[in-house]
């Protein structure tokens, strides 16, 4: 597929949730702490949170906010830091919190399995793709360096990597060519930051070739006036982030509220505006010019699921991937 300018709205990052959407409150204030992946700020500091105060469950609703990258964040909360609102770039690290008691068990069991919105796996190139990148395999031609994150410290990046799996065993390839593949894509990359905000700045400083990414990031780069384009290749993967609110929250009603905000027709037309694709099918289809249909799109579920790949690939004793960093002399934590 070829080279998509960049002309839609800021990017932001996904959550899920309760996806009832009538409110949890009657409005009158509260405070909602949000602990996000590092994506996400400007979504939820200039868009979401504003657009909450103007409805009446949202009206007085202070919010306090947090972002990192996704392990670290989970890790922390699961350690006590305080929170309302926790969303992350993976389902392990949700599945992290649960496990210590922070999230109740069923947070994915609503119409949307706790994801507020979609994303994809792209190629930031840059302007006028001068190198022509356009495939999967043109990403480990060698030609080109590469910019993702560390998948030990970054959610972001394990969906990129996973996405080059997926491309690889999806086409009818066998796991171990997956794995190479996945070698051949950090092999080629030159920076592997804490997170995808900071391989963003990486590349926008001038860093690589192709940065793997996230749509909505791409989105967001551009919308900040960098000199950026991306390319959405014929196949790669859905990326479905979850939210929730935690079972100490000082505040359920306001933070329950507000997740069902982004639920909302209202809140998905915000993700929509901020560059992510909307799990509610109708705000979808409104949006269809915005969000070109991927020929070959495949999901973590095709894959086997996170608690297959995360013990096959991201493993810190046994993982494939976490062999191949070692061997690169990357850290992994």
């Amino acid at each position: 597929m070829g080279v998509l300018a960049l002309g839609l709205a800021g990017g932001v990052a996904a959550c899920g949730g309760s996806d009832d959407s009538s409110s949890a409150s009657s409005g009158g204030g509260g405070n909602v702490d949000i602990v996000a992946y590092s994506t996400p700020q400007e979504a939820y500091e200039d868009g979401l949170d504003p657009a909450f105060n103007e409805t009446p469950e949202g009206e007085g609703v202070e919010f306090s906010t947090s972002f990192a990258g996704s392990g670290d964040q989970s890790r922390a909360v699961e350690a006590g830091q305080p929170a309302d609102l926790v969303h992350f770039s993976l389902e392990p690290d949700m599945q992290r919190v649960v496990d210590s008691g922070a999230v109740a068990e069923d947070w994915d069991t609503g119409e949307y399995k706790g994801i507020v919105e979609n994303s994809v796996v792209v190629f930031v190139v840059r302007p006028g793709n001068p190198n022509d990148i356009q495939t999967w395999d043109d990403v480990i031609s060698g030609e080109n360096e590469v910019i993702t994150p560390n998948p030990f410290q970054s959610g972001g990046a394990r969906w990129n990597l996973v996405a080059g799996y997926g491309h690889v065993v999806q086409g009818g390839g066998t796991p171990e060519e997956g794995v190479e593949f996945i070698r051949g894509i950090l092999e080629n990359t030159s920076v592997q930051d804490a997170s995808a905000r900071d391989s963003l700045g990486t590349f926008t400083s001038g860093k690589g070739d192709v940065m793997l990414a996230y749509e909505n990031e791409a989105i967001a780069a551009q919308d900040a006036g960098e000199e950026v384009e991306f390319i959405i290749p014929d196949d790669t993967l859905l990326i479905e982030t979850p939210a929730a609110v935690t079972e100490n929250a000082q505040d359920p009603e306001a933070a329950q509220a507000f997740l069902d905000y982004e639920l909302s027709p209202e809140g998905q037309q915000v993700w929509a505006d901020n560059g992510y694709r909307p799990v509610d099918p109708d705000v979808l289809a409104e949006n269809e010019d915005k969000f070109p249909t991927v020929p070959q799109l495949f999901t973590i579920e095709d894959l086997g699921g996170w608690e297959k790949i995360n013990a096959d690939l991201f493993d810190t004793e046994s993982g494939s991937v976490a062999e191949i960093e070692s061997d690169l002399g990357t850290p992994l934590e």
